[in-house]
């Protein structure tokens, strides 16, 4: 029981200790972050981010942020800079250097090589007396009061919070540029999320072989048509073929109930008025989201009373939406 406690606690003790680092960092969005994002935003080139150890993991992080959010962005690691990586460099790009302590070897030979490129440095630091603080044209301050490490030397509040930097960085760039729903759908077109930003019903509704059937049509009629089908509904048109109600295998089960002459029961009889609909144009995420709401799993696909066919929640689970 004691290790348990000691676990929790110790666990517990992290998270308070990266929440609080991070929570400092607000007074420390200050004039040269704003310039450095105005910077970024009226560049030519690219950002490219850099560093080395645990700083070269959270950079590749920050890059594919950078990139996914409407900002060129590359990764550039700090020890292959000088030997080579620093042809991918233009004058026109910004280069953010991420260093706890910004006075590693690699940050100080790579430093005034840069700096003579003509590219603008940014420092990602939490030390802003270091060398690569001092030599920066801006200065983004990660201060942290002591890594979460109780040794104090495993980067871990201090990786936090150039993470946190970085987004912020990112979702600022993000806001200013206008960047929308669909721009980040272009980015991201694989996945359940790529495929809620951009999959609309027409993509993905029943359009062959749409059950419908006519106001009066007879009981067998109706249930051949359903069963036919085999979406487990059909929509019940009149007499100009526009929507006027909908039956589910749910309403033929109540209509057992309720009718004991089934031979004059028609699909106006038992039919749902003015069933739940979409038209083809939404997303297909919004098709789900109103399915949750009335509860129900399909919906008739319908515009100006023209059915154009149905969308069915197995037809959102096979492509990953659900």
């Amino acid at each position: 029981m004691n290790i348990i406690k000691n676990i929790r606690n110790s666990a517990i003790k992290v998270l308070q200790t990266e929440a609080e680092a991070v929570q400092n960092l607000i007074p420390n969005i200050d004039g040269d972050f704003e310039a450095c994002v105005e910077g970024i935003l009226h560049s030519k080139g690219r950002v490219v981010i850099t560093g080395v150890g645990k700083s070269a993991i959270v950079a590749t992080k920050i890059v594919a942020t950078l990139n996914s959010t409407g900002t060129p962005a590359l990764f550039m690691h700090a020890a292959d800079a000088i030997h080579g990586d620093l042809g991918m460099i233009q004058k026109e790009d910004f280069v953010l250097c991420i260093s706890k302590s910004g006075n590693t070897p690699e940050v100080k030979v790579l430093v005034p090589m840069l700096k003579r490129m003509g590219s603008k440095l940014v420092a990602l630091v939490s030390n802003t007396e270091s060398y690569l603080a001092e030599h920066a044209d801006y200065v983004l301050n990660a201060t942290i009061a002591a890594e979460a490490c109780p040794l104090n030397l495993a980067p871990t509040t201090s990786t936090t919070a150039h993470m946190a930097m970085g987004d912020a960085l990112a979702v600022c760039l993000l806001e200013a540029r206008g960047f929308s729903s669909d721009d980040f759908a272009r980015y991201h077109p694989g996945g359940a999320l790529g495929k809620q930003l951009y999959l609309t019903v027409e993509d993905l509704m029943v359009k062959d072989a749409v059950p419908v059937v006519g106001a009066e049509a007879v009981l067998t009629a109706v249930i051949l048509e359903i069963s036919g089908k085999r979406l487990g509904a059909t929509a019940v048109l009149d007499a100009d073929e526009k929507l006027v109600g909908i039956v589910t295998d749910g309403d033929l089960r109540r209509m057992l109930e309720k009718h004991q002459d089934l031979s004059k029961v028609t699909a106006k009889d038992i039919m749902t008025k003015r069933p739940k609909t979409i038209t083809r144009q939404e997303y297909a995420v919004n098709a789900l989201n109103r399915m949750r709401e009335c509860n129900i799993t399909q919906l008739v696909v319908e515009e100006e009373g023209k059915v154009f066919g149905f969308i069915h929640i197995h037809d959102l689970m096979k492509e990953g939406i659900v």
